[in-house]
């Protein structure tokens, strides 16, 4: 039965992760592109000084509502996760140095996307029965496409309801499980054999302690979201520059290595990754995974957000890509292609690949700050995601779901850290593609919604 279900999901994986998904991100990305006169590129040095340039302002948020910083706080602990740890290093074993060069062209356009997704997000929401803000692609495909499109709005509900489990939960808890056992028995505190204990006890843990933030709803997910995300963005940052700057004598190879790899992958990886297609596609399919640019999700947040400017909260999607993909995932790509010392190319891995490119520079006395830094990202992913899964649940079946999805969500997490996550990885992937198509067809008819909205932003701000 396992077997089937591997077999299963890998044929499906393989079409949604083949023309349709490539069509529809890369295709939408820049038909929006194009359509906005590459707003992100265009405009980034103004959407920089309108979002990090403001992060740090004291604000506060009306009932039911988070502050922008917040929101796009939230939307990032969602994106910045192991998608930036593990599934960089997944993306680079199976196609080889040249995915992240894939991986920043997905970004490039994702940026656009992103902006598109939350814009349309925060103009297209409503109130809850709490008095909450509510929006995200199945509320801009309900209020945006009108009722003939209702279908698309609960495929996408569905779909997302079924990759929170995976992609949200856990396989985040089987990356704080892999980082924390890792930093112990390097240190000899405890053997192999105490390790199923070990993961049961972190498992319960991150269950209770997700329980409690999730129970105390919008506000206390906004408040942990925003003390969390700035420390552990700021250490990695730090331990991956300082990474570089030890190895830089090797960096121009390591470039080399990622453009021409990316249209001749058997250069680089001994014939094991020969398929251009197969570095374009993880590179892409890992992307995504990372900044969540065409998923839709990272929009959930920011419909929060107490803003009546919905092109303004916007440039934070440029900004969360840009910060997610261009910056974060490209120094974990440097970590792995400069310090670990044999990548299993044709092999599937994970955190500890990116783990034995610190280790090996800096040795195993920085495995505890990558056990805390690892932690941090996949925690974080996991309190946001864990709003995405409740918002989705909610537009399906109402507001008497969300106590029963949230005990189900925490549950999820002892599963996490006590079993093996390939086949989960897997069908994660599977339902992010299946995401995707219903979002990215509702951003494309929406796309002359968001002109629009861009152009009184900008009118607005002349006068």
């Amino acid at each position: 039965m396992l077997q089937f279900i591997t077999d299963l999901n890998k044929a499906l994986n393989d079409f949604i992760w083949g023309v349709p998904a490539m069509v529809c991100i890369l295709g939408v990305g820049l038909y929006l592109a194009i359509r906005t006169g590459f707003l992100p590129l265009r405009k980034f040095g103004y959407a920089m000084k309108n979002t990090l340039g403001r992060l740090f302002k004291k604000e506060q948020a009306a009932d039911g509502a988070l502050t922008p910083f917040q929101a796009v706080c939230t939307a990032l602990s969602a994106t910045v996760g192991t998608g930036n740890i593990a599934g960089v290093a997944g993306a680079i074993a199976i196609g080889g140095p040249g995915a992240v060069f894939w991986m920043w062209v997905s970004a490039l356009l994702g940026m656009g996307t992103k902006f598109a997704e939350v814009t349309l997000a925060v103009h297209f929401r409503e109130r809850n029965k709490n008095g909450d803000y509510v929006g995200g692609p199945m509320y801009y495909i309900k209020n945006g496409l009108g009722k003939k499109w209702m279908w698309l709005a609960y495929l996408y509900a569905f779909f997302g309801v079924c990759a929170v489990f995976g992609t949200g939960n856990a396989t985040q808890v089987n990356t704080i499980t892999a980082s924390i056992n890792t930093a112990l028995t390097n240190y000899h505190i405890i053997g192999a054999e105490a390790l199923p204990t070990s993961n049961l006890i972190i498992g319960i843990i991150i269950c209770i302690v997700v329980a409690l933030i999730l129970i105390g709803g919008l506000k206390r997910i906004g408040r942990v979201s925003e003390k969390l995300v700035p420390v552990m963005a700021v250490l990695y940052i730090l331990l991956g520059i300082g990474l570089i700057v030890l190895r830089i004598d090797k960096v121009p190879a390591v470039f080399a290595a990622i453009f021409q790899g990316a249209f001749d992958p058997a250069a680089f990886t001994g014939g094991v990754v020969g398929s251009f297609f197969v570095s374009l596609q993880k590179g892409v399919s890992r992307g995504i995974f990372s900044n969540e640019a065409g998923l839709g999700t990272g929009s959930i947040a920011h419909a929060c957000a107490d803003t009546d400017d919905a092109a303004k909260q916007g440039l934070y999607g440029i900004f969360e890509v840009f910060m997610d993909t261009i910056v974060v995932c490209t120094l974990t790509a440097l970590v792995i292609l400069l310090g670990a010392s044999n990548i299993p190319y044709g092999q599937t891995v994970g955190a500890e690949l990116t783990i034995s490119g610190f280790t090996n520079v800096y040795g195993n006395w920085v495995s505890i700050f990558t056990a805390v830094a690892m932690c941090c990202f996949a925690f974080s992913t996991i309190v946001g995601w864990g709003l995405y899964g409740a918002r989705c649940a909610e537009f399906l079946l109402g507001s008497k779901i969300l106590l029963p999805f949230n005990i189900a969500y925490c549950l999820v997490s002892i599963l996490g850290a006590t079993t093996d996550l390939g086949l989960i990885w897997g069908i994660s992937d599977t339902f992010n593609g299946f995401m995707a198509v219903p979002n990215l067809i509702g951003v494309f008819l929406l796309a002359p919604v968001v002109l629009k909205l861009i152009k009184e932003h900008f009118n607005k701000k002349q006068a």
